[in-house]
């Protein structure tokens, strides 16, 4: 089987092109291959295959076996592999993932290089049954956090997949692992979620560390810079277009709060291309 693993802002992943070959068992292959040890290593797999609905679909396992319905850098990469592929010669394309169909444009370079990749993502969502979250479990979490000074202030936020968003002082000193595994399993959410230790710089710039669900902390999260900058704007007044400075990068995230809608861009990169000889 031939993969190539990709990254953006340091958020790695194993693509598989599914137009030419099938995956029977992607659960066991994510957590097979994520092994940063005895695999491959990444943040999980990523699946590329046709769809009806758009131009692509693409299906991400996440290293322990889960499935998630959506990641804004591993749709950038897909963009970016894609074009350079040769499986499209189109620079605006849709995908079909599990948060929806996304949009992605392609900035194109004069050697026809994909330098940029900007992701519509759709309308966040805030409501108990949208996150999904439990309100009275939810305002246990925001207690427990504040009683023991770790955050000033927690925002549920979907972006296609459930994310917490809590206010740190300094985000690149926050205990990432220890709240961050005990907010994703919180009997607040249903469904686990990803959780965002976020620092308000200034009202431009937002230094974010991320714990995915399914992954652990990451070097970056696409949807959860989204849920930060929009979290942000609501809560503390930031502006529409911010800077999202995560250890993996920064990357650009608007919110337009009249049209209810989130834009994400940054780069991707190819890390190299490979033979699986058994699986």
């Amino acid at each position: 089987m031939q993969f190539t693993k990709m990254q953006a802002a340091g958020n790695d992943y194993i693509y598989i092109d599914c137009f030419r070959q099938s995956v029977s068992s992607p659960s066991e292959l994510s957590v097979q291959l994520s092994n940063r040890h005895f695999g491959i290593g990444s943040d999980g797999i990523i699946l590329i295959g046709p769809s009806d609905h758009a131009d692509f679909s693409m299906r991400i396992f996440n290293a322990d076996g889960s499935q998630a319905q959506m990641c804004g850098n591993g749709i950038r990469c897909v963009g970016k592999y894609v074009y350079e592929k040769g499986l499209t010669q189109k620079r605006q394309i849709t995908v079909d993932t599990l948060a929806g169909v996304k949009t992605l444009t392609l900035a194109v370079n004069g050697q026809n290089r994909v330098e940029t990749i900007s992701v519509a993502m759709g309308a966040p969502g805030f409501g108990a049954d949208e996150v999904p979250f439990s309100p009275e479990q939810l305002a246990v979490l925001e207690r427990t956090l504040r009683e023991q000074g770790i955050a000033d202030g927690i925002c549920p936020v979907s972006m296609g997949n459930p994310h917490c968003v809590l206010f740190v002082a300094d985000a690149f000193h926050a205990p990432v692992e220890k709240i961050g595994a005990m907010a994703e399993c919180h009997p607040a959410f249903p469904q686990r979620a990803n959780i965002e230790f976020v620092q308000v710089v200034d009202a431009a710039h937002l230094n974010v560390r991320v714990w995915e669900r399914g992954s652990g902390e990451t070097l970056a999260c696409g949807t959860g810079a989204c849920a930060s900058a929009v979290a942000a704007a609501l809560k503390k007044g930031t502006s529409s277009s911010v800077a999202v400075t995560l250890p993996g990068g920064t990357l650009g995230v608007t919110y337009d709060r009249n049209n209810q809608q989130v834009f994400l861009q940054g780069g991707a990169e190819f890390v190299f291309d490979g033979t699986l000889l058994s699986i």
